[in-house]
């Protein structure tokens, strides 16, 4: 059976009872109407607060509530959009499970600081004390209610703030993009991927980079094609955009899009692609592989240390030994000398041995960017803002 909780504490007592009397109403409709269909098993929670804010309980038992801590999170896309925020979101079920813990969380929050710092202070109000943002357009906004809330822990995706109270991490996703690169050069057959991207940002610039080093390693006629959807989650115009791709000459395709768009496109024209943020081959029995998030690791452990008091502020760029970064299986259809070698490559790369930047390195007017020999600085990959002479594509 679904119990339906409605939380009332923040407007006044009589417009309030009007409303719960009407979500009574409908939850007890709802409950009747899933008791009917015998489809209910188990006691479950499901808290709705009037804010909007959901609660998550699910199949978790909850006895010391006065000593449970309240993790909150602010998601830019919707949980179910088949990647990115999906994936982040798995990452908050897994806090979920924690002894001690419960979520709640926000979805489809734009990027805009107003809006998130409302968020912030009305977790706050809600009993958080640990805040996750999970888009680069979340910082600002933290940033404010962390001045205000010093005993709150504020910790954000993507950004390069630290203080007090506040810290930031990323993966270093680049190097699984590498990896895939090689498994796209090796199947190749035109010499032309086609790579549909975001924004002309560095976190998106130094991945498509690292792609085409590893398809040219493989290949080394191989052209990576980019083209910009300014935009992170429109299926529609990722579609399109591939489509563009294929039709002139990419049969391979790329991506750093968060829905699975240009996944589709690659499938309907019965061509090879990669997919992000999680294996995408459901979407394309033709995909190759995925660079992939597994946000568990670092939420988990960085909750624990907070709930331990071992906790401190730093920005993390955490590399593949951590384990927040990887690939989904590789295809069948990959060589078996292609698989071996993607794998030693990846190995080199958890022991600390990332020599992907690793120069002669050109950018595309043919300026000599990494002299031979020379390893790229970390901070100059970070802030990566120009492309290897093997992408076609502009900076804008």
């Amino acid at each position: 059976m679904y119990i339906v909780i409605i939380s009332a504490e923040e407007e006044g007592f009589m417009k309030k009872m009007r409303f719960i009397s009407g979500c009574v109403s409908i939850a007890l409709s709802v409950i009747m109407l899933l008791t009917g269909c015998g489809e209910l098993d188990s006691i479950d929670e499901v808290v709705l607060d009037l804010d909007g804010t959901m609660y998550d309980t699910t199949d978790k038992e909850k006895e010391n509530k006065e000593e449970e801590i309240t993790v909150a999170f602010i998601f830019d896309g919707l949980v179910n959009d088949g990647g990115y925020t999906q994936m982040h979101n798995n990452g908050r079920i897994e806090v979920e499970k924690m002894s001690g813990v419960k979520t709640i969380y926000k979805e489809n929050i734009k990027d805009d600081k107003d809006e998130t710092e409302k968020i912030c202070e009305e977790f706050i109000k809600n009993g958080a004390t640990i805040i996750y943002g999970t888009s680069f357009g979340h910082l600002e906004g933290m940033a404010e209610s962390a001045k205000k809330h010093p005993d709150i822990k504020y910790i954000h995706c993507s950004g390069n703030i630290s203080t007090n109270n506040m810290s930031s991490f990323f993966g270093k996703i680049y190097q699984m993009r590498y990896l895939t690169g090689i498994a796209a050069g090796s199947k190749t057959q035109t010499n032309k991927i086609g790579y549909v991207a975001a924004y002309p940002i560095p976190e998106v610039i130094r991945g498509i980079n690292a792609f085409a080093i590893g398809a040219r390693s493989v290949n080394p006629d191989v052209v990576v094609e980019v083209e910009w959807t300014y935009t992170w989650d429109n299926e529609e115009l990722e579609r399109k955009t591939a489509e563009k791709l294929i039709k002139n000459g990419a049969d391979v395709i790329a991506q750093h899009q968060n829905t699975t768009g240009a996944q589709k496109a690659a499938e309907a024209a019965n061509i090879y692609s990669i997919g992000y943020n999680r294996d995408m081959s459901y979407a394309n029995p033709n995909q190759l592989t995925s660079a992939i998030w597994n946000w568990g690791i670092y939420y988990t452990a960085c909750t624990q240390n907070i709930i331990d008091n071992k906790w401190k502020s730093e920005v993390e760029w955490l590399d593949a030994s951590s384990g927040l970064v990887d690939i989904s299986p590789l295809s069948e259809d990959i060589d078996d000398e292609i698989k071996k070698l993607i794998e030693s490559e990846k190995q080199n790369i958890k022991n600390n041995k990332d020599t992907i930047f690793k120069g002669p390195l050109y950018n595309q007017n043919g300026e000599l960017m990494v002299v031979d020999g020379e390893i790229m600085a970390e901070n100059d990959i970070y802030n990566m803002d120009w492309f290897i002479d093997c992408v076609k594509g502009s900076i804008n």
